[in-house]
């Protein structure tokens, strides 16, 4: 795959930019290959990266004291995933990144980031657009936890992102709806 092209048609979704700002700004991505079950971060791992998924499915998950998994986000292609207040502050993740699908991502580093804001300042637009879209899709969810019961919380997911249910487990759907498997079932089912 042509992952130039992949992420200049991500970008242009955004911002235009030029032939020359794109050669700049493409220099600074890595692809990355994260077979299907092998993690792209560990808990208690340093942060430097962020990741656009060019091909497969991930998530970002965490465990409580008592081992129990807690999928916070999926991420399928065009998606960024990270754990972003660790990115961000440059500290140690407390959730982990793991591949589902055999994937391909494009890897971008902190330093890296901070260096192509500086460069092509189109980019500060593009990154903010992307930041603004995810703390808006986070606060949708966060709301759909605290207010809405199971189905409602099913029925949402389905209708957003269809594609999930046929890429992902029924257990991690319940996990990341927070409910058990057996009630995913029942509302699988009606």
């Amino acid at each position: 795959m042509e992952y130039a092209l992949f992420l200049r048609q991500h970008i242009d979704h955004v911002v235009q930019l030029t032939d020359e700002e794109f050669e700049e700004v493409k220099q600074y991505f890595t692809p990355v290959r994260v077979p299907k079950k092998n993690m792209l971060l560990n808990c208690n791992e340093q942060v430097s990266k962020e990741y656009l998924v060019v091909q497969g499915c991930m998530k970002l998950f965490t465990f409580d004291e008592a081992g129990k998994e807690y999928i916070m986000q999926f991420a399928m292609e065009n998606w960024w995933i990270s754990d972003y207040p660790a990115y961000q502050n440059q500290t140690l993740s407390t959730t982990c990144i793991q591949a589902l699908e055999d994937c391909v991502v494009l890897a971008l580093s902190f330093t890296d980031k901070e260096i192509l804001l500086q460069k092509i300042p189109k980019m500060n637009i593009f990154f903010g657009k992307k930041s603004f879209g995810g703390f808006v899709a986070l606060q949708k969810r966060v709301l759909s936890l605290l207010k809405n019961s199971a189905a409602e919380k099913y029925e949402l997911l389905l209708l957003q992102y269809p594609e999930l249910f046929q890429r992902v487990s029924k257990t991690m759907i319940a996990h990341y709806l927070g409910v058990s498997r057996e009630t995913l079932s029942r509302l699988h089912k009606k």
